[in-house]
């Protein structure tokens, strides 16, 4: 019998997460083997794009554009990328894996940057909505949008890729209507002020929103609320992801709403590290790019031997009818939320400290919005900081 193939290190994930821990790596004189083994065909890339740019375009978006890396850049830093297979099975005990193809591969250490994956819409006639996770998703998507100029399309779920797949489709030509179960967009997550400005600016554009209402049923042309029919050429199920954390889960890591992992994505074996979106870091997953380029750096680091900075304060972008949107921390709850800088900052405030921000058309920098939060600035802070950085200061 042949040795299986080895690698120093197994990375097992095809998205931002998986790339920038791999670079991290060489960036720091990691010399050792190492192995990237993604699911999808296409070499890893970034998500973000699929919402936006891919779905706002009538004509196709070069995988170049989207590839997190070159293909040419693996082959320069000696990384050995497998597209195209999905691990099966993990043992820890013989810290080896095997491919769907029957591979065996033995490693030292392992990253596990899995992802998440859509869920799926459990109504009847759910399975016939469409889902945008992956490049696969959204092509497919674009084509149909593409084929039904200025029919009605139903979205179901009003957070950030139902919100943005509903401008895409208003910009394309078509007539969408958001259904969202809460009575604010964003599943109320966000509070009503943010919610009311997001269901004003698609409104205007030409977006219709049913807040507080539920789909109960899809069928061929139509989708339900209860007895109501809302005509719809197709659905789009915007309702959220969950973890891709079954293999970490049979090979008996700590599982609980992803992999459990400490500030450096150290999991409960030694020998394992998990990083992005199946990710859960001293109890908070975040699913995002900038979460989980940042938390692949992180394990990076952590690999090398380093102790890893503490977890930013998130950052979450979004574009609502041309408009950007950033989001920095993530709070529970609040005491009040204070619209500032005449309407372009949103604070969120529990005894006059910041715990979240929201920054419409780049009023904040990044920086600036992230440090905020994590300072537990108060608002006469924020204020000041808006002063000093207002255009034309």
């Amino acid at each position: 019998m042949s040795q299986p193939h080895h690698a120093d290190l197994l990375v097992v994930g095809g998205g931002v997460a998986a790339v920038r821990c791999v670079r991290g790596l060489r960036r720091g004189g990691f010399a050792g083997t190492i192995l990237l083994i993604g699911e999808e065909r296409l070499a890893p890339y970034n998500r973000p794009p699929l919402s936006k740019e891919l779905l706002l375009s009538a004509k196709p978006l070069p995988d170049e554009l989207l590839l997190a890396e070159s293909p040419a850049w693996y082959e320069r830093h000696g990384v050995e990328l497998r597209s195209g297979h999905a691990v099966t099975s993990l043992d820890l005990d013989a810290r080896h894996v095997v491919l769907d193809d029957a591979t065996s591969i033995a490693f030292d250490r392992c990253v596990l940057a899995t992802g998440a994956v859509a869920r799926p819409l459990r109504v009847p006639g759910g399975e016939s909505a469409r889902t945008l996770r992956t490049v696969v998703d959204a092509r497919r998507l674009s084509a149909v949008m593409g084929r039904h100029h200025g029919e009605p399309v139903v979205i179901v779920g009003g957070g950030f890729i139902g919100l943005e797949v509903a401008t895409a489709l208003v910009a394309r030509g078509l007539r969408p209507t958001v259904v969202e179960l809460a009575p604010t967009l964003w599943g109320g997550a966000l509070g009503a002020e943010l919610g009311e400005w997001a269901r004003d600016r698609i409104t205007a554009m030409g977006v219709t929103v049913r807040s507080g209402a539920a789909i109960t049923a899809l069928n061929d042309d139509s989708a339900w609320i209860g007895d109501e029919r809302l005509p719809a050429r197709f659905v789009v199920a915007g309702v959220g992801v969950a973890p891709r954390d079954e293999l970490a889960r049979r090979a008996g890591l700590g599982v609980d709403d992803g992999i459990l992992v400490d500030r450096g994505g150290r999991t409960s074996h030694p020998a394992v590290w998990a990083a992005g979106d199946v990710a859960r870091v001293d109890g908070l997953r975040v699913e995002h790019w900038h979460a989980a380029r940042e938390g692949g750096e992180r394990v990076a680091a952590s690999l090398l031997g380093a102790e890893p900075a503490p977890p930013r304060a998130p950052w979450v972008f979004s574009e609502l009818a041309g408009t950007t949107l950033d989001l920095f921390g993530v709070a529970t709850g609040w005491d009040e939320e204070r619209w500032l800088a005449d309407g372009a900052v949103l604070a969120y405030l529990v005894a006059e400290r910041v715990v979240q921000l929201a920054s419409i058309g780049g009023r904040l920098a990044p920086e600036d919005g992230r440090r905020i939060v994590e300072q537990g600035a108060t608002v006469g802070d924020l204020e000041r900081l808006l002063a000093a950085t207002r255009i034309g200061a």
